[in-house]
């Protein structure tokens, strides 16, 4: 294993632990199941809020989905650092809480701008969820059961995925604002039972999992990362109204490269930064979180256009929509869970090559098949299969080395920088989205602008296989000095 220069490694969960950590996963995969299915219950919502919000556009109601990755992505580091400081379950807690109560004041927003505001406070606590999530499954499992854990952990995003578009469609049909209502009781309930069973035993030292002392980590950082994602994104989907080369655009892209040089000449002097640059000096770690981060932004772009394809060209309905894209996410799970063999025999990132690969396929099949008359089982479907084999045989594979590439220690830390740069992946890749599906007049300049967006997602789906070749070639050098 790479590891960076930390000591004081955590000890292993015995035998006599087994009962703990199944209560602790219940707990966990409740939690991140919930996080999980927000994302992809509001991606079928948006045109829904669309029609309920008169007036506004797709690039303005992008926010709520780019609001949130933006806040989510930026918060993600600081809050596995202070994670890994006090202690995972104190924060797992206390994001869970934040959560539960933030989607209730998204089903009760009055205007667009009240919700992107929750939907902010809501990223806040899934910030504090998600690294933490993994951290406490981690710590109570003994190191020779960490990639099968990886492998649960993360089908629980795929199971959410699958899930996700059919009950979205079914609570959309009653009212766009039950998206947010169904996480609340998930949440509540979450938080009763881990109150009682998550482990408190666990951290950097003493206590309930922490320590006081040390530097706190480092918000005005995260402020800098939070203007500069955003900035970017901005650019992005007003680059059509604007112009690509307009002032404001050329502005803002070079407000969000100077606001990047700026966060991170401040990374590498923080003693507690949002980004612990030298964990990117980790072969394995840089290049699985490059490939993760290219791979999400290709998967961010097909997951918008596919939902938006079927209500806005074919017009589908929120449910047969749900209904429609659920094939291939439901696919995730079973791959995930049963790609052990695969990644003994091809290695985690050979066998993420290949899942990405057939998610360029499948993005690749729509590109050239789907037209303005409906052909689901001969254009949409044979897309999704093949993208749904990629998620299921890419993600849980690169999750797993970037974990693998760490020490206990850093489990939070790193699972939030992962996490992180999956978020950015999002944004950028729903802000690319957008602009290039614009506001198109008429099917043919429609099918025009979907097929671009296509072909962005399967770029990036490329540059993720070559990622990912280069975290197979450090992984085998790792096993050659081992």
């Amino acid at each position: 294993m790479e590891t960076v220069g930390i000591s004081n490694p955590l000890p292993a969960p015995t035998e006599s632990d087994r009962p703990h950590r199944r209560a602790t996963f219940l707990v966990v995969a409740a939690a991140v199941f919930a996080s999980n299915l927000d994302l992809f219950i509001v991606n079928v919502a948006v045109p829904a809020m669309q029609q309920h919000f008169h007036g506004s556009s797709l690039a303005t109601l992008s926010w709520v989905l780019n609001g949130y990755a933006i806040a989510f992505a930026a918060l993600l580091v600081p809050v596995g650092r202070l994670a890994d400081r006090i202690g995972h379950r104190r924060v797992f807690l206390a994001g869970l809480v934040v959560f539960t109560a933030a989607s209730a004041l998204c089903a009760l927003a009055p205007a667009v701008v009240w919700l992107d505001a929750a939907r902010v406070v809501q990223a806040a606590g899934a910030a504090a969820l998600m690294p933490t999530s993994l951290a406490l499954l981690l710590d109570a499992t003994p190191p020779a059961e960490r990639p099968g854990a990886i492998r649960a952990w993360a089908s629980i995003g795929g199971i959410a995925a699958g899930l996700g578009p059919v009950l979205g469609g079914l609570l959309v049909e009653a009212d766009w604002r039950w998206v947010f209502v169904a996480n609340v009781p998930v949440g509540i309930a979450a938080v009763a039972v881990g109150a009682r069973v998550l482990p408190g035993r666990h951290g950097r030292e003493g206590g309930e999992g922490g320590t006081e002392d040390g530097p706190l980590p480092d918000l005005f950082g995260a402020v800098q990362l939070t203007a500069a994602i955003a900035a970017l994104t901005v650019s992005l989907v007003k680059g059509g109204d604007w112009g690509w080369v307009s002032p404001r655009v050329l502005g803002s892209l070079l407000a969000s490269a100077l606001l990047t040089g700026w966060f991170l000449r401040r990374s590498a002097r923080h003693r507690a930064p949002v980004v612990e640059l030298p964990l990117l000096r980790v072969p394995s770690f840089a290049a699985a979180n490059a490939a993760a981060l290219l791979f999400t932004l290709a998967f961010a772009g097909m997951l918008l256009t596919s939902v938006l394809w079927c209500q806005q060209a074919w017009g589908y309905s929120a449910l047969r929509t749900g209904l429609a894209i659920a094939p291939g996410p439901l696919l995730v799970p079973p791959v995930a869970l049963g790609s052990a063999a695969l990644v003994r025999r091809l290695g985690p990132g050979r066998l993420a090559a290949l899942g990405t690969l057939l998610f360029a396929a499948g993005v690749g099949w729509w590109a050239a098949a789907i037209d303005i008359p409906p052909g689901y089982a001969a254009e949409l479907l044979p897309g999704l299969l093949l993208t749904g084999l990629g998620v299921g045989l890419t993600l849980p594979a690169l999750i797993g080395s970037a974990a693998a590439a760490l020490p206990p220690t850093r489990f939070a830390t790193g699972s939030a920088i992962t996490t992180m740069a999956r978020q950015v992946g999002t944004v950028v890749g729903v802000a690319l989205t957008v602009s290039l599906i614009g506001t198109p007049h008429g099917p043919q300049a429609a099918l025009d602008g979907f097929r671009r967006g296509w072909t962005v997602v399967i770029v990036a789906s490329l540059l993720s296989c070559a990622a990912a070749l280069l975290l197979a070639a450090a992984q085998r050098r790792t096993a050659a000095v081992e």
